[in-house]
């Protein structure tokens, strides 16, 4: 069976999703501009609903849309949702910070990571934002902090992700086994069974997949 993990925008959906068979939850607002940190109340009562029903629910820290260079007011933001989300109990934090010319920003995550205290840590799509040399590197910072995953769509949002199978193939044999490599964005019910079984994964993320 394919683990399914659900993007959802606020909490609206998350009892729908649950009842529809979501393995995992991501949560976050503002999918439009790419998504953005939910609010605190947001935050308490969707981990309260996914704790009761035991489903893993992972929180997008994000302070704003557009690009994944942030200054040290917007840090400082996620900074602080982090541990509000810690506090309230959350299972995992989905981060990623990029310098002005599209390295990881090495200072701001391990801020981020800080103050996940232990929370499970996942990569978001800046990775995406790299190119094929830092994103190896990537791989290999992520897995000595321990992240236990990265999001992906292999290329740029604006091209189908069918286009970049071949990407997405030559990231998962790098990663090769030491961390998941999660395919997202335009993943829906109809293609994931295949896309999957292309790639030769057993986990999927996206809005449209149940």
């Amino acid at each position: 069976m394919l683990y399914k993990e659900i993007c959802l925008e606020n909490y609206t959906d998350l009892p729908k999703a649950v009842l529809n068979g979501a393995d995992r939850i991501e949560i976050c607002d503002n999918l439009a501009v790419g998504g953005t940190t939910v609010s605190k109340g947001v935050m308490a009562e969707a981990i309260k609903y996914t704790h009761e029903k035991k489903i893993p629910l992972v929180f997008l820290i994000r302070a704003r849309g557009g690009d994944f260079v942030y200054n040290d007011i917007e840090l400082k933001i996620m900074e602080a949702d982090i541990l509000e989300a810690q506090a309230l109990g959350a299972d995992a934090v989905c981060i990623g910070a990029l310098t002005a010319d599209n390295k990881l920003d090495y200072d701001a995550l391990e801020n981020l990571i800080a103050a996940a205290g232990g929370m499970e840590l996942v990569f978001n799509m800046a990775f995406d934002e790299l190119d094929f040399k830092h994103q190896k590197e990537a791989i290999d910072w992520a897995i000595e902090q321990g992240f236990s995953r990265i999001l992906t769509h292999g290329g740029p949002l604006s091209t189908p992700i069918e286009a970049n199978l071949s990407h997405l193939k030559e990231l998962i044999a790098y990663a090769d086994g030491r961390i998941t490599i999660l395919p997202g964005g335009g993943l829906t019910s109809k293609n994931a069974e295949q896309i999957a079984t292309e790639l030769g994964v057993s986990a999927v993320h996206g809005t449209k997949l149940l």
